[in-house]
């Protein structure tokens, strides 16, 4: 069960309404490469039943906003470096104001400083009140942003740890 909706049982025409509460930022920002920014977050939008073009307009200037790159909507992609590709990653995610995030390694490309601020963005997001589930491999952005962690290991749930507990990082960097 997602946000009411049981995957088992899904009906093909329910999924658009699942995919308007979702944000999902994925490890290789998924852009496409023909359109530039905002020509990308108008198809998302249109997609997921947004019709008024003011509404549109004014949304993706929010969400750009939001990863401070206002400038960045009439650029295409391959214009823009690892670090901001990503951020406009995580906009994209945020143009439907989703209930959830899944963010798929979102710092696995970027350097390190890099990686910190998109971490601090994503922290910002879900003190907002945004759910963000996120896959890393990333040890040291997990002691850095502590959060309610589950380790899986080859496809089973092995821990569920809340924030105060500690993590024996080099435990897991030994398996």
């Amino acid at each position: 069960m997602i946000l009411g909706y049981s995957l088992n049982v899904m009906k093909m025409k329910d999924i658009p309404f699942l995919r308007r509460r979702l944000g999902i930022i994925f490890q290789d920002f998924q852009l496409l490469g023909d359109r530039t920014v905002r020509k990308n977050f108008e198809f998302v939008l249109r997609a997921t039943g947004w019709r008024q073009e003011r509404a549109i307009q004014e949304r993706i200037d929010e969400v750009l906003n939001l990863v401070e790159m206002p400038e960045a909507g009439e650029k295409m992609p391959h214009r823009l470096s690892g670090g901001e590709q990503q951020r406009i990653g995580i906009a994209r995610a945020m143009l439907n104001n989703p209930q959830i995030i899944l963010a798929d390694e979102p710092t696995g490309n970027l350097d390190p400083e890099t990686s910190e601020k998109l971490m601090v963005l994503l922290h910002n997001i879900n003190r907002e009140g945004v759910t963000v589930v996120m896959a890393t491999h990333d040890y040291e952005m997990i002691r850095k942003f502590p959060a309610r962690r589950v380790i899986c290991e080859n496809g089973e749930l092995k821990e569920f740890l809340l924030p105060a507990e500690p993590l024996d990082f080099d435990s897991l960097l030994e398996a």
